[in-house]
């Protein structure tokens, strides 16, 4: 409990838009916004997904780029995380994005159901992605939606298929994927401990009001939590999140009441082995 709470912002994902919350940010201007708020917030790994002049969510590198270039620049030493999604593109064109060197990506190793579809991520592409991630120096961030995803992670670290130690997210409360259960939380964070090290690092999401009860478990067990827009764009039934910032204040919250400090980036770049900035 001595280790610092790294807080991910995951500030716009793939679904939501402004009929649902008019905080979410779509275009990049009011995503470089809105993550500086959430970064002067406490948030220190911003998990990005970019979306077409429609609102669409997109893979395409030019949109990365210019998220990653006004991050950089308004947010020094903030943790940029982009995504490989399936919703913003098919195949290989999910990892168009992964030239442009960000410190991390997410990486799904396998598929489950989502709401109303399967959330494809068949093998071969599940390699192509792990490669393009080594040879580009970017460390993934292993999405977990299902146990055996736990366990193809570490298949994949023995392989040499990830490089230094994994850091698992396990995401919970997604309908016909991993309910949102306390006893099924705790074994993950067991299982995260017997397959990687009681010292490995691991983060925890909830999604929609799940989110909240997952940021509380996550800090109480010395995890680190996830939050933001693309999860849930609520801070009650009544109340619709005026900010990303907010969310993260929430969990801001949470450390002071368990003693945990929040960590800098420069703590956060420590604990999962990330280099400083250049």
């Amino acid at each position: 409990m001595n280790t610092p709470c790294i807080i991910c912002v995951a500030i716009t994902g793939s679904v939501p838009g402004k009929s649902n919350n008019p905080a979410v940010p779509i275009t990049i201007e009011e995503q470089v916004e809105s993550t500086h708020e959430a970064f002067e917030a406490g948030a220190s790994i911003v998990h990005a997904h970019v979306r077409d002049d429609n609102g669409k969510p997109t893979s395409e590198p030019e949109r990365f780029a210019r998220l990653v270039e006004g991050v950089r620049q308004h947010c020094p030493g903030m943790i940029i995380q982009l995504s490989t999604g399936g919703r913003s593109g098919a195949g290989q064109e999910r990892g168009g994005m992964l030239p442009l060197r960000p410190d991390m990506a997410s990486l799904a190793v396998g598929s489950n159901n989502f709401p109303t579809r399967v959330y494809e991520n068949p093998p071969e592409l599940v390699d192509w992605l792990a490669a393009e991630m080594i040879h580009y120096n970017i460390k993934p961030e292993v999405e977990v939606f299902d146990l055996s995803h736990m366990h193809k992670a570490r298949e994949m670290w023995l392989n040499g298929q990830i490089r230094g130690r994994p850091y698992v997210q396990f995401v919970m409360g997604v309908k016909n994927a991993m309910p949102a259960d306390r006893d099924v939380f705790d074994y993950y964070v067991r299982s995260v401990q017997r397959l990687f090290g009681l010292d490995a690092p691991w983060c925890a999401a909830g999604i929609g009001a799940h989110q909240i009860e997952l940021n509380e478990w996550a800090v109480a067990c010395g995890g680190h939590a996830r939050t933001g827009l693309e999860d849930n764009v609520r801070l009650d039934r009544q109340t619709l999140a005026p900010s990303n910032a907010a969310l993260v204040e929430r969990v801001v919250e949470l450390c002071e009441r368990y003693e945990r400090t929040v960590a800098t980036w420069q703590e956060a770049r420590k604990i999962l082995g990330l280099s400083a900035p250049v």
